[in-house]
């Protein structure tokens, strides 16, 4: 199972998220896919993936997280003992997201709401400083214009990684890697 986690003010119809969806239902993987709408407060998201990944035997659940959802996958990697694949993971976002404090608008609910210093000690108190790189296949592009990929390469040391020049925070090459998130991920292609 691929429990796909997007990223900050995102939903299940970002484009990778889709992408991921298409490829899996033409490849008779569709059962095994799921995306999960994550609530802007990362307690409620993390009760949510944790609700998803309760339904399904651990050893077969893999992770997939991009930007902020990265971040979460590593928290419930490292919790739950599972498998996850980091797409330009947003590797501090209890730092990062510091200087988007206010009013937020979710990109593809239209959702409105607060990031307040609560969200940011919420994801500083779910921050992983150790982790087991085995667990991990982490995929970044060196021209993320929002995130220093440098960061991840570091934070990750030791797990499997895909670095590519260019790109940019959406992961341009993300569909080339889809059949390596599958074997990762030890789901069968037909």
């Amino acid at each position: 199972m691929l429990i796909y986690l997007h990223g900050f003010n995102s939903s299940p119809g970002s484009h990778k998220a889709q992408v991921l969806k298409r490829y899996m239902d033409a490849h008779g993987l569709g059962g095994q896919y799921c995306c999960p709408a994550l609530h802007h407060l990362p307690e409620r998201a993390i009760t949510t993936i944790e609700s998803e990944i309760a339904k399904h035997a651990s050893d077969s659940v893999t992770l997939v997280g991009s930007s902020l959802g990265g971040f979460y996958a590593t928290c419930l990697a490292e919790r739950h003992e599972l498998r996850a694949v980091l797409i330009n993971p947003a590797v501090y976002p209890h730092r990062g997201l510091h200087e988007f404090l206010g009013a937020q608008e979710n990109l593809f609910t239209h959702e409105q709401y607060e990031l307040t210093l609560a969200h940011l000690h919420q994801l500083e108190e779910l921050y992983q400083p150790r982790i087991d790189p085995q667990r991990y296949l982490l995929l970044v592009e060196t021209l993320d214009e929002l995130l220093d990929y440098r960061e991840a390469v570091q934070k990750y040391q030791g797990a499997r990684q895909v670095v590519i020049e260019g790109g940019d925070h959406s992961l341009k090459s993300f569909p080339e890697h889809i059949p390596l998130i599958l074997e990762f991920a030890q789901l069968a292609r037909t």
